[in-house]
């Protein structure tokens, strides 16, 4: 393959990072939802979970937009092999987002059973759906698809469902699951963060488990290739260990097992686009068929520019991002949310405290500390 230049490789670079921010951040609101209904058995345990994510979920899918902008501008021959194939896979998430976003505004709506629980399953499915088609598209991107001598893709939706890929979409699913139960029992209290340790707990080492299997067949596939990437090995190898490193921890400290399922995600998808390069796409039909990184690129010029907008803007987004996070850093429980039954509730309940504290401070003013009428200057009637 051509040799691959400072800004090309600095770019794929920067993409891998993007994504890597998606899949740690995204992948606890994933997880989230899919547990809406498991953690959350009363309307008000549902509107915790759901006000756990609430503020950020909406931020953690710019990374997604600005991967996907990236990829475009930097290397707009990846980016049309790569749309153009996986059209119906991308158009199926694209479609389980839309309905994402949707079921977070209109779920409280109407305060009527079966308004509410249409929408907790549309959440549910718009979770699962993305979780499990991005570790099917990433096996595929890393293993190979079907690729003519022109670069156009010649497969169909079902040749992305092969065995392997399946079993990396599987994984992630199992993986964002259990990120998403860890981060629910940071952010919660109460009845709902006890059910979520314990959601974290059981499906913690099955994440693990599924994890590991993914990752051993992705080294399996490298050794029928040519050889095992030595880069690659010893990413997986980490990845394993952070995975079964939550699983062991998700009963006990949550903080850390949380932490090393984020650790594990990023290892996991470093090793596979260490896999990935110096390729852009793999062709399964024939790896003279296959993109070259360096020939999907675009020109110096445009990655010059590219890398001073995103040296002066990417350090704002990550700062207003972290910003977002420790203004909202408070749990959350049924108990702050007992008595709301629709986002009209939460405005009067916003607003109508302060006014009840200043009525009695102001009453307070005029009757004294005692609760006794002062004198008003009168004498008398």
């Amino acid at each position: 393959m051509p040799d691959v230049s400072f800004l090309q490789g600095l770019w794929f670079v920067l993409i891998c990072v993007l994504w890597l921010g998606y899949f740690v951040l995204e992948g606890f609101d994933f997880g989230v939802g899919m547990l809406l209904r498991a953690a959350g058995k009363t309307d008000a345990e549902r509107r915790a979970v759901i006000h756990s994510i609430g503020p950020v979920w909406d931020g953690n899918e710019v990374w997604l937009l600005t991967a996907g902008g990236a990829t475009f501008a930097a290397f707009p021959v990846w980016y049309a092999t790569l749309f153009s194939g996986f059209y119906l896979a991308l158009f199926l998430i694209l479609g389980a987002l839309i309905l994402r976003g949707v079921a977070f505004e209109f779920w409280g709506k109407r305060d009527d059973p079966a308004w509410r629980r249409r929408w907790e399953w549309a959440l549910i499915g718009g979770s699962a759906v993305p979780a499990l088609l991005w570790g099917v598209a990433w096996a595929n991107i890393v293993d190979g698809v079907p690729i003519g001598p022109d670069g156009e893709y010649t497969g169909t939706l079902f040749d992305l469902l092969g065995p392997y890929a399946l079993l990396g979409g599987l994984a992630t699913l199992a993986i964002f699951l259990a990120h998403g139960a860890l981060f629910l029992s940071l952010r919660t209290k109460g009845e709902v963060e006890a059910r979520a340790r314990r959601l974290a707990a059981r499906s913690a080492p099955v994440a693990a488990a599924l994890g590991i299997a993914f990752l051993a067949w992705t080294i399996a596939n490298q050794a029928d290739r040519g050889g095992v990437e030595a880069v690659s090995a010893v990413l997986a190898a980490g990845a394993a260990a952070a995975l079964v490193a939550a699983a062991l921890l998700a009963r006990e400290r949550v903080g850390k097992a949380f932490a090393a399922t984020s650790a594990g995600i990023v290892l996991l998808f470093v090793a596979l686009f260490a896999d990935l390069f110096p390729a852009a796409m793999v062709s399964s039909t024939d790896p003279a068929f296959s993109i070259p990184l360096a020939e999907a690129s675009s020109g110096d010029y445009t990655l010059t520019v590219m890398s001073i907008v995103a040296l002066v803007l990417v350090p704002v987004v990550l700062a207003y991002q972290a910003w977002t996070y420790w203004v909202f850093r408070a749990r959350v429980g049924a108990e702050d949310f007992g008595d709301v039954r629709t986002p009209i509730d939460l405005l009067e309940r916003k607003y109508a405290e302060p006014a009840r504290r200043e009525e009695e401070r102001t009453k307070t003013g005029k009757t004294g500390k005692a609760g006794k009428a002062e004198p008003t200057g009168a004498t008398g009637s």
